[in-house]
């Protein structure tokens, strides 16, 4: 059996209603997980672009991906690896901040380039973007002081230099 590894995809679809059902049957179908889905409104409002990472072997893989290439509203999926796309994810944090350790959390957040876009008295939220191992560092240095609530839209791409992302 192959083995199960993250593999990142992008989509261009047609805006109609019922496309990321119909995508997301065939993720289900071939026994993949979605672990991160993002959709957007693409260059003009005909189309959008989807851009999914999902879990599952890599033979399973392109027989998905033929199979979401035959379907009516999808103009084009291709696999990127990570050496030709530019990828980003933003992420809040509302973490657990009582006065006395204030400094120690802007310290730490400061270090990531995080922004403070909320503080109360007793928590502070913040955003961070980048990759998403900047999030999962940056969320590892928060988890000490308590995470009361975690919000991350997903991976977003796009292809390096002049070429278009497919």
């Amino acid at each position: 059996m192959s083995e199960s590894i993250k593999h990142t995809i992008s989509l261009l679809v047609s805006n109609k209603p019922g496309v990321l059902t119909r995508v997301a049957l065939v993720f289900a179908r071939r026994g993949f997980n979605i672990d991160s889905l993002v959709v957007s409104q693409g260059q003009t409002e005909e189309f959008s672009r989807m851009n999914i990472e999902a879990t599952g072997d890599t033979r399973t893989l392109h027989l998905m991906l033929a199979q979401l290439n035959r379907l009516v509203d999808v103009i084009h999926a291709v696999e990127h690896d990570s050496s030709n796309v530019i990828q980003r994810e933003l992420a809040l944090f509302k973490v657990t901040c009582p006065p006395e350790k204030r400094t120690e959390v802007l310290q730490i957040a400061e270090t990531f380039r995080s922004q403070t876009v909320d503080i109360s008295d007793d928590s502070i939220t913040l955003q961070v973007t980048g990759k998403s191992s900047k999030v999962n560092a940056f969320r590892q240095m928060m988890s000490p002081f308590g995470i009361l609530e975690l919000v991350r839209t997903g991976k977003v791409l796009m292809s390096r230099g002049a070429t278009i992302t497919a």
